[in-house]
């Protein structure tokens, strides 16, 4: 009898794990508390980070041709607040705010759904099956809410640097974009949005999955505290940044208010490159690098800690 249970014991460990221990059962987040969770964290999360969003883009709208308006980061600051005060840092948030709230709630939401799919017995899920996971996650999140959304702030914020902005807000400028191009004005550079925001969940998802199964070894019901969440999440970041800022650049292009100049998004790219050069592909990428790991080491955390929350009040099993 003693034997039996022997053998038995560690063959059923993995399933007790999943079902008991509350790390190893944590993994199998229900969608619906991934969406609220997303949620909360992406509206908390954009109004930190806002102003480094806003530099980002006017630098890579900045074109060489024009010449450059901005002689770096601190210039632009410098100006937008001379010309417009420091609510200028902000202008095109309201668009970004309505969209970052679905988009982190598609984007976890979506994630959950495929990851507890994808998962072992134990509720492990490896690195490989986490950048498929991501993927996905980021595929569905540009096509529902971030192509539309950054099409909207793209051409607010590139709106704010002409002579006679014609946008007077969110509303307006959303009706305007409709009523002059169509829906179809909403969704320019779908192409290199789906490109950026695959890439982007893909390789962010991959890292995070890596780091946090590397911390955790062979015990999946350990707890990560806050601290290390939020820095698992700026490596992730990090690495996003790094491994699509020219896909970035070229999304910005196709949905800036000179996106007629190009007539797809292979077209922006060689253009880029020809008159600009290589260079120019990793425009923004400081103030980007600076947002993105703020952001999603914010985000992580806040999803993190929700998640927890809604699991002591949300029965889902």
């Amino acid at each position: 009898m003693e034997g039996n249970t022997k053998f038995i014991s560690p063959f059923h460990r993995p399933r007790c794990l999943a079902a008991a221990a509350p790390g190893g059962k944590a993994k199998l987040t229900h969608p619906g508390k991934a969406i609220l969770a997303g949620g909360i964290a992406g509206g908390i999360e954009i109004c930190i980070t806002f102003p480094t969003e806003y530099v980002k883009t006017q630098l890579q709208l900045d074109e060489k041709a024009n010449p450059p308006k901005y002689r770096g980061i601190g210039d632009c600051v410098k100006q937008t607040i001379k010309g417009h005060g420091v609510r200028g840092l902000y202008r095109g948030l309201s668009s970004l705010l309505y969209g970052s709230i679905p988009k982190s709630a598609v984007r976890f939401g979506v994630f959950e759904f495929l990851s507890n799919h994808a998962r072992d017995e134990a509720g492990k899920l490896n690195s490989t099956r986490g950048l498929l996971c991501g993927l996905g996650a980021g595929v569905m999140e540009a096509v529902v809410i971030v192509c539309p959304m950054e099409t909207v702030k793209v051409k607010f914020i590139h709106d704010q640097s002409s002579a006679k902005p014609k946008y007077r807000g969110f509303y307006h400028g959303v009706s305007e974009i409709i009523r002059t191009q169509g829906v179809r004005g909403t969704y320019q550079g779908l192409t290199a949005t789906v490109l950026k925001q695959g890439s982007n969940q893909a390789i962010r998802f991959y890292v995070m999955t890596s780091l946090r199964n590397w911390y955790k070894g062979d015990n999946p019901s350990k707890s990560i505290n806050p601290v290390v969440t939020g820095t698992f999440g700026a490596i992730a970041g990090a690495a996003s940044v790094f491994g699509n800022t020219p896909l970035d650049v070229i999304k910005t292009r196709m949905q800036g208010l000179e996106a007629h100049k190009y007539k797809s998004t292979l077209d922006c790219a060689v253009k880029i490159m020809r008159h600009e050069g290589v260079r120019a592909f990793y425009k923004g990428t400081v103030p980007r690098l600076g947002r993105v790991c703020l952001d999603v080491a914010i985000v992580f955390i806040i999803y993190e800690e929700v998640v927890k929350v809604l699991n002591g009040i949300w029965k889902t099993e």
